[in-house]
């Protein structure tokens, strides 16, 4: 957590400094001024120099039929900016202005990045520009709708339009090992591999993307997400409203989220419904990062490892919760599907339904921990069926369930199947459910009590929790975990949001 904090203030330290570094009276005095489809085609005689584009650029541009329609380059239209021998390392900066009506068709061309600049390198800058496509936009790999390769810093960008491609696809940048700021993409981005709404892939621990958000749907077939397919790097502050599917590793906000304990999705959101097979999750479909401070409220599908929230968690989901109904085959929790890593001080109202085993109001199969926590959808499942979690291998501490449970073989009000063996021995302390609300009277683990008892300050505070009575919801009392109005509340965490 410590390496987290520090690479977090760095984070902000390259956000401050995002964009390109215009100013003075006159900060275009030394750019190279954009009139025309030649004089834009001509960036790639200088890489390294300024650039600003002075109007919008569309079919009616002088240059157009030469170098940008369906018949150019041979039929291959525009021939992207920047190669992997002769990358972009300049400034552009569109002034707010749009490129429309550029058309490309490179399917067959997989040595470069596809887009309107194909590799943006270290120490090159993209700002202020809307890309608008409305005609042909296919490529091979990576490709995206501005930038198909980003090593460099681009903001406040945006990109609409119909985007497909084979692998790294995304609907603004196909590859960002960069830093990718106050961008959106309203898109439809349609690929095979590696596919997101705004970035097909973030490779690498630095490679970031902040404040950023999109509204277009996105449809693969492994690795994708509504903002970015797979990140190896830092996602925050940011979210995604489209509707997402796929087959494999499928995610509302990130498909994939790789790199451990300095890698993270944090302070973001999706809302967008979720349809894939295995390993899907309303925010990430598999994750070994960091996620925190965020949620999901779309509807989740799919047939195994299905989470409200995350499909596959493997280190750490913490202060976030779901909302949106989860449904699958086997191995469905409302908010966490199969949890290897630790989830703490989150919750889900998720209502959740299982066709077969370890289906949960929480986490479906866990082999990890689970503090702190609670759970108040309906569940329903077939064997290994509980209010938070179905099937526990792990630990259970300090949480709570208050959903209705129903299933055929080993449920329960709290924990459905608690394996203990040789090698196994799942626990579950000071932890409870309610016999009244989930019309269970018994669990594989925890104390059932009544209504009245679960809204009762000292059923917990007996139990060693962390928690205070406050006299009315408006009261929050942040020092503790646990927040409660005595008599009148279940126990809710101090950060939750409760109107």
């Amino acid at each position: 957590m410590a390496r987290l904090c520090i690479f977090l203030i760095a984070v902000a330290l390259i956000v401050g400094m995002a964009g390109c570094d215009g100013g003075g009276p006159d900060p275009y005095a030394d750019y190279i001024k954009i009139y025309d489809w030649t004089e834009l085609d001509n960036i790639r005689n200088n890489l390294a120099a300024r650039y600003v584009l002075m109007n919008d650029l569309d079919s009616t541009t002088a240059g157009y039929e030469q170098l940008a329609n369906p018949t150019a380059s041979g039929g291959e239209g525009w021939q992207p900016i920047g190669t992997e021998y002769d990358t972009f390392t300049g400034t552009f900066d569109g002034q707010g202005y749009e490129i429309r009506d550029l058309c490309i068709n490179r399917t067959d061309t997989y040595e470069d990045p596809v887009g309107l600049f194909g590799i943006l390198d270290e120490g090159g800058c993209i700002e202020n520009i809307g890309m608008v496509v409305n005609a042909n936009f296919d490529g091979f790999w990576p490709v995206g709708g501005l930038v198909g390769e980003n090593r460099g810093t681009m903001s406040n960008c945006y990109a609409t339009g119909d985007i497909s491609g084979r692998v790294s696809v995304g609907g603004l940048v196909g590859l960002n090992t960069g830093t990718v700021v106050d961008c959106y993409s309203s898109s439809t981005v349609i690929g095979r591999g590696y596919v997101g709404g705004l970035i097909g892939g973030i490779s690498v621990s630095y490679g970031t993307v902040i404040d950023s958000y999109v509204t277009g749907s996105v449809t693969g077939l492994s690795v994708v997400g509504g903002l970015v397919g797979r990140s190896d790097g830092t996602v925050s502050n940011c979210h995604a409203t489209g509707n997402i599917a796929g087959d494999d590793f499928i995610g509302g906000l990130v498909g994939q989220c790789l790199g451990g304990d300095e890698t993270s999705v944090s302070n973001s959101h999706s809302t967008g419904n979720v349809n894939g097979d295995k390993h899907i999750g309303g925010l990430v479909g598999q994750s070994t990062c960091i996620v925190s401070n965020s949620y999901s409220t779309g509807r989740v599908t799919g047939d195994f490892i299905v989470g409200g929230l995350v499909g596959d968690g493997g280190t750490m989901v913490s202060n976030s919760y779901s909302a949106g109904t989860v449904t699958g085959n086997w191995t469905v929790g409302g908010l966490v599907a199969e949890n290897s890593g630790t989830v703490s001080n989150s919750y889900s109202s998720s209502d959740v339904i299982g066709e077969t085993s370890n289906v949960a109001g929480l986490v479906g199969f866990n082999v990890g921990s689970v503090e702190n926590s609670y759970s108040e959808g309906s569940v329903t499942g077939n064997m290994y069926v509980g209010g938070i979690v179905g099937n526990n291998w792990g630990n259970v501490s300090y949480s709570y369930s208050t959903g209705s449970v129903t299933g055929n073989e080993e449920v329960g009000g709290l924990v459905g199947r608690n394996l203990v063996g040789e090698n196994i021995e799942g626990t579950v302390t000071n932890s409870f459910w309610d016999t009244e609300t989930s019309g269970q009277a018994t669990s594989a683990g925890g104390l059932g009590k009544t209504t009245v008892e679960m809204k009762n300050v000292d059923t917990f505070s007996d139990a060693g929790w962390n928690i205070i009575a406050i006299a009315s919801l408006g009261m929050y009392n942040p020092s503790y975990v646990w927040n409660i109005v005595n008599g009148v509340t279940y126990p809710f965490l101090s950060w939750e949001p409760i109107s």
